[in-house]
């Protein structure tokens, strides 16, 4: 080992992924170490930063190129020792040049202060906050004014972030290209308005309301017409994400639907008010669309301040079905709890996304129009790989048994489906047909009927579910 060059060396220890196996092997000499040392550009630490001022220091002289740092607390106890405080973002600013990523989940303890050290970070383009209770819409507005190389903003449960000055900075900088928000109950829909001209450059949005508090800034009439009066171009937009959001027609989040001309993949769980001309405007701009994933509300979610028709069709579907020609994965659940959507897609809207769709992963959830006559147009797909039967109890051993028919399906997926039985799997059985088989609540399959149905199985039976 001695006579090979630092860079060869380096070459090797790179190729280690471990890091118990990265401290092993620096612990075995001096060289190993000290290159180990100047390599090492990523750590997750926690709990074990004790006493964390010092850990922190320590850590940092050790590792002189950190650019990606995690702290994370979860599980965190007052005898575990003191968390991370201002003053460990003061030693970590000062003491990591290269810091570019940063993650703080369960910080209990920083506040803005703390965040004014940050600011400092001139190479700092990643920052997500998991559950940092102290921290307020001030100590963001800091840091983004400070870290004008900001590309990417994770604000997580960050609870006490109520003014959104800071989100139009942001938009005047016109970096930001992955914000995500989610269960910060004090920002609302109306809010996302202030990114201005940054809707341009950003590639990805997740937006999530705290369903507990859906309806805190839904009464913001001014807010939300803006989003009429402005057209937002969004030819950035590759992924939208939205969860809980109410969404009123021809404004709001509505307007994004319609202008992501590149969208490659759309998550939309129980949004209130997507209407069918939504996802079809969706579909006619957005013909690069490769992942579909639809919640639909049950009609027992249905607030009154949302207007009737409620309720999304086989329109949409066939809307997208005919435009988005790329889609290889959907995932449509019809419910929210025990109370399905009986009004939803049919059985003829979910075939058409089938038959017209090169689909590689496929997953129904409450999905009662879905019967063997759907296995039976499945067992012909040509492309589906991954398959996810979630209380779909329309579907018999018959259906069951033409899933060993599709041509290159390799993963099965059975969850709380009461009409199938052991005999439904019996194709499977030595066909080594497939790669991984999941069996989970279902009552009538036995963990002995599913026995070399794959070369991988798991299964699992808790029936409290049907209690």
């Amino acid at each position: 080992m001695d006579d090979l060059p630092d860079e060869l060396v380096g070459e090797v220890l790179s190729k280690m992924m471990r890091i118990g196996d990265k401290n092993s092997v620096s612990l075995t000499c001096k060289r190993l170490h000290k290159l180990d040392n100047a390599q090492r550009k990523s750590i997750r630490v926690g709990c074990g930063l004790v006493p964390v001022h010092d850990a922190l220091v320590a850590l940092c002289h050790r590792f002189s190129n950190l650019e990606t740092v995690e702290i994370v607390y979860s599980g965190w106890m007052s005898k575990l020792g003191k968390q991370l405080d201002d003053g460990g973002l003061l030693i970590l600013s000062s003491s990591c040049p290269s810091l570019r990523n940063l993650t703080l989940s369960y910080c209990t303890f920083v506040t803005d202060a703390g965040l004014g050290y940050l600011a400092s970070c001139s190479k700092l383009s990643s920052l997500k906050l998991n559950f940092t209770p102290r921290i307020t819409g001030c100590g963001i507005l800091s840091l983004v004014v400070g870290c004008k190389n900001l590309v990417m903003l994770h604000l997580i449960r960050c609870l006490n972030v109520s003014s959104v000055e800071w989100l139009e900075y942001l938009g005047k900088l016109g970096k930001i290209q992955d914000l995500c928000i989610k269960n910060c109950r004090a920002i609302g829909e109306g809010d996302l308005i202030k990114l201005g001209p940054g809707w341009q450059k950003l590639k990805k949005l997740q937006f999530e309301v705290d369903a507990n508090y859906r309806y805190m800034k839904v009464h913001d009439p001014l807010a939300v017409d803006q989003w009429q009066k402005q057209w937002i171009p969004c030819d950035s937009m590759i992924e939208l994400s939205l969860v809980n959001c109410i969404i009123s027609p021809g404004r709001g989040l509505a307007c994004l639907l319609g202008n992501c001309k590149n969208l490659e993949k759309i998550h939309l769980d129980m949004c209130l008010g997507v209407r069918d001309s939504d996802i079809m405007c969706l579909a006619h701009k957005s013909s690069n669309l490769r992942s579909m994933s639809l919640r639909v509300p049950s009609d027992f979610s249905l607030p009154l301040l949302v207007n009737n028709p409620l309720r999304l069709t086989d329109d949409s579907l066939r809307a997208v079905a005919q435009k988005c020609s790329h889609l290889e994965s959907v995932k449509l659940s019809f419910s929210d709890g025990e109370f399905p959507s009986f009004s939803s897609f049919s059985l003829d809207g979910i075939l058409k996304l089938i038959q017209m769709c090169p689909i590689r992963e496929l997953a129904l959830d409450h999905a009662y129009s879905f019967n063997d006559t759907g296995m039976e147009v499945l067992s012909t797909a040509q492309h589906l790989r991954i398959l996810e039967l979630v209380r779909c109890q329309e579907i018999t051993d018959e259906g069951l048994q033409l899933v060993a028919q599709i041509p290159r399906l390799c993963i099965l997926r059975l969850s709380k489906c009461l009409g199938v039985t052991d005999e439904g799997l019996k194709p499977l059985i030595g066909s080594q047909k497939l790669q991984v088989l999941v069996v989970e609540d279902c009552p009538q399959i036995s963990e002995r009927g599913t026995q070399s149905a794959a070369k991988s199985v798991t299964f699992k039976q808790d029936l409290s579910w049907m209690f």
